[in-house]
């Protein structure tokens, strides 16, 4: 059986994998293995490990996150994560590496592999989010990457901008999309019986993670807490940062917040099926998670869209983008709740398409030749 290893280090890229690891889990034909790393086995980023191996195998775990939460400990974590990896690759021999994305610890799993000599499968390459450095970790993981699963055609174009061959790129469409689709997502009752806490008249999603090309990212987050207090008759449901630099102080600016309001609460992490069931219950998501783009659309959710961070990514019409500046955060949950904009909500438009790419990946990664599939030549565009 062909060995198939998939690598997660973070709550929202396990949730876009979850389904093909699921397949994986289920093929007669090929072996799952799973390393699972990053916030995952952090206390203060939930723990989510623990929902993992409620359901699936983990073959290795490795901890990274023992160093501070800023630029240097970002570097000391990639140290770490790059020897610690290729350790497990070593031992568990896979056929195939699978990564989705462009954070930090994937970069340095690709780095891993590639040294190893292992193909390396990758999701969601091709695409752009100019307002973080990990625009170029995405890049240069397509690069070291041998077999491609894109989300739209015009990343796939972009892949083979990059010089890879077009024999190995396959556009399956957005995963997220997919989880839409399969997960049978809880009704209102359930949902706020599941978190605790009841919805309003009116109810908003924040998920706000930290630039990473800048330093000041609790100066624009108190921007986004002052617009938030202006509201009346609305209840908000807080998910808190990543582990990127920057993370936990924005984290520790929720709890205070929330503290003293009733109406607000705070989650480190609400998995997948009770995120994605917040996304069906609230009228609008906020911050500058790629979920307002990828997945929000397809729920009839309007997205606002907060400062550059996804920046040069395809967006639906459901999307405000804006400057964290209270003003105009305002300015827009004003527009999100017009019923001109709800008529543009509500068509459902999605630019990473309408499938169910686990299969597709599946069959890719049980058929393909894999022989000299690691001796790559740049691929000139005619």
């Amino acid at each position: 059986m062909r060995k198939i290893c998939v690598i997660t280090g973070s709550r929202a890229e396990y949730g876009l994998l979850y389904w093909l690891i699921k397949e994986l889990s289920i093929s007669k034909s090929l072996q799952l293995q799973l390393i699972v790393t990053g916030s995952h086995l952090r206390s203060d980023f939930g723990n989510t490990y623990l929902q993992i191996q409620d359901e699936f195998n983990i073959n290795k775990k490795v901890d990274i996150l023992n160093f501070a939460n800023d630029a240097l400990g970002v570097c000391k974590s990639m140290g770490v994560a790059t020897s610690e990896i290729g350790k497990a690759l070593s031992e568990l021999a896979p056929d195939i590496v699978v990564v989705l994305g462009d954070r930090y610890e994937i970069f340095c799993a690709a780095s891993a592999a590639l040294v190893l000599g292992i193909p390396i499968a990758h999701i969601h390459g091709g695409e752009l989010s100019a307002g973080a450095i990990d625009e170029s970790f995405r890049h240069s993981i397509t690069k070291m990457s041998h077999i491609h699963f894109t989300a739209n055609k015009e990343y796939a174009k972009r892949v083979a901008q990059l010089g890879e061959d077009p024999k190995f790129i396959f556009n399956v469409g957005g995963m997220g999309i997919e989880n839409i689709k399969r997960l049978k997502l809880l009704n209102k009752a359930k949902f706020q019986d599941s978190i605790k806490f009841n919805l309003n008249k009116k109810n908003i999603l924040v998920t706000y993670h930290p630039l990473t090309t800048q330093t000041d990212n609790k100066k624009d987050f108190k921007e986004i807490l002052k617009a938030l207090n202006e509201l009346k008759d609305t209840n908000i449901i807080f998910t808190k940062a990543n582990s990127d630099a920057g993370g936990i102080a924005i984290n520790k600016m929720i709890d205070e917040y929330v503290k003293s309001r009733p109406n607000c609460i705070a989650f480190a992490s609400l998995g997948s099926l009770r995120y994605l069931s917040a996304l069906k219950h609230v009228d609008i998501i906020l911050g500058n998670s790629s979920s307002g783009l990828l997945e929000a659309p397809s729920m009839g959710v309007a997205t606002i869209n907060i400062g550059p961070r996804q920046d040069g990514r395809l967006k639906a019409p459901s999307i405000i983008d804006i400057k964290p500046i209270k003003a105009q955060i305002l300015k827009a949950i004003k527009l999100a709740y017009s019923p001109k904009f709800q008529k543009i909500v509500q068509k459902k438009q999605n630019p990473y398409g309408d499938s169910k790419p686990s299969k597709t990946i599946v069959k890719v990664l049980k058929n393909i030749n894999l022989k000299d599939i690691t001796v790559k030549r740049f691929k000139d565009l005619v």
